[in-house]
């Protein structure tokens, strides 16, 4: 009996991550890919799943793997470790697709994840390794492709962005699964059909954890983002219509007590290293605080990581979820300007807000890792050195720097097609730490002054000795000597390489 289909996880890390790619970036288990599987296996279709990343397997031999399975249709999944990540992803997806294509011209391959909602059109367009790609989130375009022969009647495919022998077509959009049909329609994820043993967590998730990254793993309980920050492209998998948008603020969540059996399932598995990777995980209290509630009558030791807003960090919340084993918060700070945070919708935060969330959070026992944002559209180097400035005098625990992206399904990247911006030449550009990396410009610096001031920042401040005092203090000399181990890997840069800076 054939497979219907057969879920690949794409690998370029090596290309996107650099030097970091062999020790310190996080291998996170391909949670949608998952998803997708369980969805379409509760349809009774067959599915199996490809993960090239876990497996570092090369382009060749994943070829060998997906001819010799010879599915009915292969599905590249194009997510990552961020929702944001969808984009670099490509760079491996469509290399790979093309190396499949040219051995076994006959295989149908489709796409799905955020790149190709933001862009299903060009997508098809760009690449015509790819016959098929999913307009939004794709659970029922996939099941609903299935349920044909791959050739005839696509056109009733609610979703499917397809090939005509004359044109590229795209047809009405699906329905996204809605909250009342979320367990049934999205019933988990597929954990036996993933190498478990293979994932790792980030070197800062592991601080608590005596620097111990493995086993890890990384969930979803709840999909979707209720806000509209214009640098972000989380909500553009629920769109529902076929033009350039923004996608939908939709906000859904499985119930306490149908994730909690996920959480039973890695403590009898003795994975202690778990990152909730919704992106609003402090958000609707009945559900958080009840999901914590759970794991602590359970007593499991998990080393949990979520996200949270500035301005949703109540104690009452924070002592649950430390007992609950949430070690580490990672708040979206993005700017130590009002005025740029106005800019991209931030601006409801008083640096007075961020200060003493941060106090707070750390107050009830819980470290924080501060996402910062360089190069926003108002940034000017003065701005930019009030963040850092910021990210210093708040001296969490972890610091992410990033530099403004124009990410394809992000308010933003409609900015940077009118404004005329320069984008990234190829999709590993989109990647924070590739060598190929292109930030956007601001309105008064170049796209090599803020990659520049990024990469001078980081440095800057995981060397500082307040920095590696809190880390000793906190998690030991190993927390201190492997966060130095990491600064010596030096991440080159093409932009600047040719601005000779």
């Amino acid at each position: 009996m054939s497979l219907d289909i057969l879920f690949i996880h794409p690998n370029a890390a090596e290309i996107l991550y650099q030097g970091l790619n062999k020790t310190y970036s996080a291998i996170e288990p391909p949670i949608w890919a998952g998803m997708l599987a369980n969805h379409v296996l509760s349809r009774g279709y067959s599915a199996e799943i490809l993960d090239t990343e876990a497996l570092q397997a090369t382009d060749e031999q994943a070829v060998g793997w997906i001819t010799k399975v010879c599915p009915r249709l292969a599905a590249f999944v194009i997510y990552g470790q961020q929702p944001s990540a969808s984009t670099q992803n490509m760079e491996g997806a469509v290399r790979l697709a093309e190396k499949l294509r040219a051995v076994a011209p006959e295989q149908k391959i489709l796409f799905v994840g955020a790149h190709v909602a933001a862009l299903p059109f060009e997508t098809l367009e760009r690449h015509g390794c790819i016959d098929f790609v999913c307009q939004n989130e794709g659970v029922y375009t996939i099941s609903g492709l299935l349920a044909t022969d791959l050739r005839s009647k696509l056109d009733k495919v609610r979703g499917l962005g397809w090939r005509s022998e004359k044109d590229i077509v795209l047809n009405p959009p699906s329905a996204i699964v809605s909250q009342k049909d979320l367990q049934k329609e999205l019933p988990g994820v597929a954990w036996d059909l993933l190498p478990m043993e293979r994932y790792r967590t980030a070197l800062w998730h592991a601080l608590p954890n005596g620097c111990v990254r493995e086993p890890f793993v990384s969930l979803y309980t709840s999909l979707g983002c209720p806000m509209k920050c214009s640098f972000c492209m989380i909500n553009i998998i629920n769109r529902q219509d076929n033009a350039y948008s923004d996608g939908s603020a939709v906000f859904r969540y499985w119930d306490p007590e149908f994730i909690i059996k996920d959480f039973e399932r890695f403590a009898r598995m003795g994975i202690r290293n778990i990152k909730i990777a919704d992106e609003l995980f402090v958000f609707k209290k009945e559900h958080f605080l009840k999901l914590c509630e759970l794991i602590i009558e359970r007593g499991f030791d998990f080393n949990i990581w979520c996200y949270a807003r500035v301005d949703m960090t109540r104690p009452e919340y924070l002592e649950t979820m430390k007992r609950a084993g949430v070690n580490f918060l990672a708040l979206g700070i993005e700017s130590g300007n009002a005025r740029v945070r106005s800019g991209v919708t931030k601006g409801r935060f008083k640096e007075t807000d961020i200060e003493q969330a941060v106090r707070t959070i750390q107050d009830c026992g819980i470290s924080v890792a501060g996402n910062y944002i360089f190069g926003l559209p108002d940034d000017d180097r003065d701005s930019m050195r009030e963040t850092l400035d910021l990210a210093k005098r708040l001296n969490t625990e972890m610091a992410n720097f990033y530099s403004a992206m124009a990410y394809p399904g992000s308010p933003l990247y409609g900015m940077a097609l009118q404004e005329g911006w320069a984008l990234p030449e190829r999709y590993a550009g989109f990647s924070q730490h590739s060598y190929y990396t292109r930030p956007l410009p601001t309105k008064y610096l170049s796209a090599e002054e803020v990659l520049a001031f990024r990469d001078k920042a980081w440095m800057e401040y995981h060397t500082r000795p307040e920095f590696l005092t809190v880390l000793k203090e906190k998690f030991g000399q190993t927390a201190v000597d492997e966060t130095l181990r990491s600064t010596r890997i030096k991440l080159k840069r093409k932009i600047l390489e040719e601005a000779g800076i």
